[in-house]
């Protein structure tokens, strides 16, 4: 089978896991995930059209890392003394980042040579989700060589997800929107002079 047909057939599998046959497989793997580390460099990407959508390419210089993030809100340390704990927020905290930039972030703290490109699902459980995150290699002279990839190599592009350039950046940040309704959030929330609350 040739590999859009591979692609095709992933992507199906994926719209509806519970009900196709690799869950069982994909059951199996979370199983295997919580006992490796939270951040695991992986051979080949588990949803390969998902990979393929978001700049993907099987060549040298392109890196596959699985990084793993606590789901749900924050606590707070309890809070002591004479004070109305229902007036001080100390549970159910979301952070102003989503959990899938966050996880990109730990993949470039963990991987400083490297350039976040784009992350994609790949699965959760009862604790954790997880994300693969894909990654380039500036210094590659394959990605060098590439029209398609090479801008990464422009000084400008250093630290990329750390500024909220990557597609799960740009959507914490509001500028999913088109021109519409974004006013305030381009060129950024800072540079309008305003907090997000």
């Amino acid at each position: 089978m040739h590999a859009t047909g591979t692609g095709s057939v992933v992507r199906s599998a994926w719209k509806s896991l519970k009900k196709s046959e690799i869950y069982g497989l994909h059951k199996q793997r979370m199983v295997g995930w919580r006992k490796e580390g939270a951040i695991e460099r992986v051979e080949y990407p588990t949803r390969i059209d998902r990979a393929r959508e978001l700049g993907y390419k099987s060549k040298s210089g392109f890196v596959i890392v699985r990084s793993r993030v606590r789901k749900g809100g924050s606590h707070r340390p309890k809070i002591m003394g004479g004070r109305r704990p229902r007036r001080m927020a100390y549970s159910k905290l979301t952070p102003k980042k989503s959990i899938q930039w966050i996880a990109e972030e730990r993949v470039a703290d963990k991987y400083p040579n490297l350039e976040v490109l784009n992350s994609y699902y790949v699965g959760e459980d009862g604790q954790h989700k997880y994300y693969e995150v894909i990654l380039l290699d500036a210094h590659s002279p394959s990605i060098a060589s590439d029209p398609h990839y090479s801008w990464i190599t422009n000084p400008e592009h250093k630290g990329r997800v750390y500024r909220g350039l990557t597609s799960a950046g740009y959507k914490g940040r509001g500028l999913r929107t088109g021109r519409t309704g974004s006013s305030k959030s381009r060129p950024s929330i800072r540079a309008n002079g305003r907090l997000r609350r």
